[in-house]
């Protein structure tokens, strides 16, 4: 098989959740502050191989997937499942045959499957240069015994995987067995290869990427994400504006992501949003990927008067690619006005959307300077902020140092 630059992702999540035992469906339980669905959705986006992602949803829950992913960027308008599994899958591939960008390969995940890893998807992905199916799976290691009428019998489990997702796929192969096996109840997609008799790779799969299928799982995965991201970092982030006088209707004081009512504005390249630049600027401390200045150039014209959410949204996505989790947020706004109290919620909300967390995890202060210096000459508006960060161990190492470290621990 060439190598294919098309990849797409069709995450299904049309599922009603009737074993997990909740009103709510199971892919909108939160899960460390996030709803389940949206770390794999967050997993996804932030992988530098794929190209488009989608997602597969029932068609009464329009609002929980809203809400689930709001603030997500780069996400395709959502695909209405069917009754099973399997149907909602086939509708998913027909959509993307029918897009404007049919891919050369799909990775097909289950929303119930939060703990995906980036290596999972590195490794479906590059097994698929050389193969038309690629499965992420574990050697079955408990022993296995099948319970009958006549009794107990043990099984050999010699060869026996435990199979996960995501399931990559020659695009074209298996939208036609989809639409050549619709009579043919399966669990998974690679048993249409199986009845094909096509080969399908197994790569390594992950403990920790296994099903939400019961409500106790949820907990078992909040541990399991938790002892992944054990390298709690924290990063400070500064960041000041000139307060001038607005020379057109359209330019706005931006703090925090909201228009705050002044009769002066920021003066800065972008929307000069103080507080979301000193937030971007913290949390690219934590991973040591320099400031928001070499990642958004204030000579760059693409920039111009661009949104800062933009800024903080691509500052998480490098936090999330890692495999990382912005737990908290903390910003400081320091001026003599405008006041900020009256729209502190607002601020938190909007800080929260972009970034999504729950609007608990976030904290906007505000203080003066009694008067001194610029900010109490009112001069400007100047910002700090302090967030921290859990990533995994040597998520990525930066020396020749660390990857001897790397080399010896394992």
């Amino acid at each position: 098989m060439s190598n294919k630059n098309n990849i797409a992702v069709l995450i299904v999540a049309a599922g009603t959740g009737e074993r997990f035992g909740s009103r709510l469906p199971k892919q909108y339980m939160p899960l460390l502050g996030r709803p389940v669905l949206r770390w794999s959705v967050d997993a996804f986006l932030a992988a530098p191989n794929i190209d488009s992602v989608h997602v597969v949803i029932h068609p009464d829950h329009a609002a929980l997937y809203a809400a689930a992913v709001h603030g997500a960027e780069k996400l395709h308008t959502p695909i209405i499942g069917g009754g099973t599994r399997q149907q909602s899958v086939a509708l998913g591939l027909e959509a993307l045959a029918n897009s404007k960008s049919k891919p050369d390969i799909v990775l097909i995940h289950d929303a119930a499957r939060p703990g995906v890893t980036p290596q999972i998807i590195t490794d479906v992905c590059a097994a698929l240069h050389i193969a038309k199916a690629a499965i992420p799976g574990l050697p079955v290691t408990d022993t296995v015994r099948r319970k009958t009428a006549a009794g107990i019998q043990t099984e050999n489990r010699d060869g026996l995987y435990a199979i996960q997702t995501p399931q990559g796929f020659d695009f074209d192969t298996i939208l036609n067995l989809h639409r050549h096996h619709t009579a043919v109840a399966v669990t998974d997609d690679a048993a249409l290869c199986e009845l094909a008799g096509i080969n399908v790779e197994i790569i390594s799969g992950d403990k920790n990427n296994f099903k939400v299928t019961h409500a106790d799982d949820t907990a078992h995965m909040e541990q399991a994400l938790s002892a992944r991201c054990g390298d709690i970092r924290t990063g400070s982030g500064y960041d000041v504006h000139k307060l001038v006088k607005p020379t057109d209707d359209a330019r706005k004081l931006m703090i925090n992501g909201i228009v705050v009512p002044h009769d002066h504005v920021l003066e800065g390249h972008s929307d000069a949003d103080v507080g979301l630049h000193a937030i971007t600027d913290a949390l690219l401390a934590t991973i040591c990927d320099g400031d928001i200045g070499m990642h958004f150039s204030p000579k760059d014209a693409r920039w111009k008067n661009a949104d800062s959410a933009k800024f903080l949204a691509h500052a998480v996505s490098l936090i999330t690619a890692q495999g990382g989790l912005v737990t908290h947020v903390d910003v400081t706004i320091i001026c003599e006005a405008p006041k900020i109290g009256p729209h502190r919620d607002a601020m938190r909300t909007r800080i929260a959307a972009i970034m999504g967390l729950p609007v608990s995890r976030i904290s906007v202060k505000a203080t003066t300077t009694e008067g001194l210096g610029f900010t109490g000459r009112r001069e400007g508006i100047a910002a700090e902020s302090v967030v921290t960060v859990r990533l995994p161990f040597m998520a990525a190492p930066n020396s020749a140092h660390e990857d001897d470290i790397r080399k010896w621990g394992t």
